[in-house]
């Protein structure tokens, strides 16, 4: 017993014990050993019995990560303690999994015993408190410490949301006047009506809808610039109009709100409209909610950090919506309306400070977010088209877009999306141009193709209009199709041949085929899918489809006979089935691991039937080339 005594002394906190105290802890010791490498707890799974003290030996401790890499590697030696803050702040439940390094012997305190000192004497309780505000500085340490958030359904969107179509809502009835009917007039019929738009047409009742008024069109346009409300309507009318097919979903209707920074949406049946739906009826009501209400957060958002700490919240968003089974192109869909919401912020934020742009122009984004397909590891492909401008105009020109481009990259970058390593991105001189150079841009790659700059530049024709003038995009496209009709088969050869170098990842005996990385061998996720992508993109190409998501792609060549209906199925649930494996995969990395997403995948971590299904979809990809071999390369070598 003065063995145990004489060493507790020298242990804190039990040297804060009075004497009489702590030879009373030392009698209730109980001395156990552990052999070298053995495993005495696991995290967040192992109970603790009590607290232990190191007498000789070492404890190695560390949290595991869910690729089982081991994080936050620490030793615990001769006179420390481990269990104390499991104890008091863990549900009496390891934090870390915990390995014996040599053979180590412990003195052990029953967590009765250990809790009774807690309660008892401040200064002992305190050591173990102030020892995890320590530790919690660590901001590793605290992201695998940190309880699992407690929002639980935070952002998940009911079952209706993303299954009901529009057809089956109520929708509100159409209020119109003709366009020379004046101010006051609208504004007393929408008094009368109770409702907060009225919609304008271009002659009476029955004619064409030019636009809408709104109760904010009246506050700002009558009341806050004292005009004339005897003045017709159509002076002050808000255009244009957005309208969506009763048959469409609500959540595209809501995410066309959004694109569009329209609150009104018009419905349409069978060429005619039937009623309107209100951006805030539906964000209200009970079916639609935290996607949207988040997305509305932040286009409110006012300065670059805030959008940070929205952007960063997207991976949790994503993991909840997954795990309910919303369908990953949906999911797509979400990032990229955030993601465009935030590009624009930073551009119009980038107008109000450099002043109104010298020239007409597009801002227009490349590659997976050109088609709508961004993941959580994503970086910047963006470009700038303006329009052309005479010879003394072009520096003056060219330099402010420069100015404006480098200002939203450098805070796109600031808020996560990372600057793009191949520099396609506005900010480098290249990818700012007038329309009449990035034709003669898109003229080149086509002419003098070869196997680099088709692999290089494919990502340009995934380009998708963002922000600016939308003629100077529809003119590129109409410049396109008449350059795609000409003699450009090499073109469309080598992105074939481009497209047809990585072959799915499954060998002679039906096995998944991996490489290591680190302590694990994995696949490629996203090479593994870029077959589809690639090949689906030129097929659009060559019958001049403008569209630029794989999935939209695929459903206008199916349409035009390209594609058999099962083809064009089995490819998209092909695509999305693996994106919604990337998807989560990535989420999962940055939630509980806190480190940065990839995209590689082991297939040891996969259930059986999901590993099939990967075989099965692997098969599909490689009929999918075989006919791409025969097609476009004639070579089946």
């Amino acid at each position: 017993m003065s063995e145990k005594l004489d060493f507790l002394r020298t242990v804190k906190p039990f040297d804060r014990l009075p004497e009489d105290v702590l030879a009373e802890v030392a009698e209730g010791l109980e001395e156990v050993r552990h052999p070298r490498e053995g495993v005495i707890y696991y995290q967040d799974e192992t109970k603790l019995r009590g607290l232990d003290i190191i007498v000789e030996g070492e404890y190695e401790t560390f949290f595991y990560d869910s690729q089982q890499n081991r994080r936050v590697v620490e030793f615990t030696r001769r006179g420390e303690c481990y269990g104390g803050i499991s104890l008091l702040l863990n549900k009496k439940k390891s934090l870390r999994t915990v390995v014996a390094k040599r053979h180590t012997r412990v003195y052990f305190l029953h967590r009765r015993e250990f809790l009774a000192l807690c309660q008892g004497y401040e200064s002992f309780f305190h050591f173990f408190t102030t020892r995890y505000g320590q530790r919690m500085l660590n901001e590793e340490y605290a992201h695998f410490v940190r309880p699992a958030t407690s929002s639980g359904s935070s952002y998940l969107a009911s079952d209706q949301l993303f299954s009901r179509r529009i057809e089956t809502l109520e929708l509100r009835p159409l209020d119109v006047c003709a366009a020379y009917t004046p101010i006051h007039e609208v504004a007393r019929r929408m008094a009368a009506a109770r409702t907060s738009c009225y919609f304008i047409t271009n002659a009476d009742v029955d004619g064409h809808i030019i636009g809408y008024v709104t109760d904010i069109t009246l506050r700002d346009k009558v009341v806050a610039a004292c005009a004339d409300a005897s003045l017709p309507v159509e002076t002050i009318v808000d255009a244009p109009v957005v309208s969506i097919s009763s048959r469409a979903f609500v959540y595209e209707a809501i995410l066309l709100m959004f694109r569009t920074k329209t609150r009104y949406l018009l419905v349409e049946t069978d060429g005619e409209y039937v009623g309107f739906l209100s951006r805030n009826k539906l964000l209200t009501d009970d079916q639609a909610q935290s996607p949207f209400i988040f997305i509305q957060s932040v286009k409110q958002a006012q300065a670059v950090p805030e959008l940070k700490r929205r952007w960063e919240q997207v991976p949790e968003m994503v993991y909840q919506l997954l795990n309910r089974g919303v369908k990953p192109e949906i999911v797509n869909q979400v990032i990229t309306t955030v993601s465009d919401a935030i590009a624009l912020k930073l551009i119009e934020g980038a107008i109000a400070e450099l002043g109104p742009p010298p020239a007409k122009f597009v801002y227009m984004v490349l590659g997976s977010e050109g088609r709508k397909e961004q993941t959580l590891l994503t970086d910047q492909d963006n470009a700038i088209i303006y329009e052309d401008k005479a010879n003394e105009q072009r520096e003056l020109v060219r330099d402010y877009f420069l100015k404006f481009a480098e200002m939203v990259s450098d805070q796109l970058n600031e808020i996560g999306f990372s600057y793009c390593e191949g520099g396609f991105m506005a900010k480098n001189p290249k990818w700012t141009h007038s329309l009449s150079h990035w034709k003669r841009n898109y003229v080149a790659w086509m002419t003098e193709s070869n196997p680099e700059t088709g692999m290089q530049f494919a990502a340009s024709f995934d380009c998708r209009y963002l922000y600016g003038d939308p003629a100077i995009m529809d003119e590129l496209h109409d410049f396109l199709a008449v350059e795609l009709q000409k003699p450009v088969e090499r073109f469309f050869h080598h992105m074939a041949v481009n497209a047809l170098q990585y072959e799915p990842p499954l060998t002679f005996f039906n096995n998944i085929r991996t490489f290591a990385h680190g302590a694990h061998q994995v696949f490629n996720l996203k090479k593994t899918m870029s077959p589809i992508v690639d090949l689906v993109r030129m097929y659009a190409l060559k019958h001049r489809i403008f569209a630029t998501n794989t999935g939209e792609r695929l459903e206008a060549l199916k349409v035009l006979g390209i594609f058999t209906e099962r083809e064009a199925h089995e490819l998209l649930q092909s695509y999305y089935y693996l994106m919604g494996v990337r998807l989560k995969k990535q989420a999962a990395q940055i939630i509980n691991d806190n480190v940065t997403p990839d995209n590689y995948l082991d297939p040891k971590t996969l259930t059986k039937v999901e590993q099939v299904t990967l075989k099965e979809i692997f098969k599909v990809i490689a009929d999918f080339q075989l006919k791409i071999k025969v097609g476009f390369t004639k070579s089946l070598s």
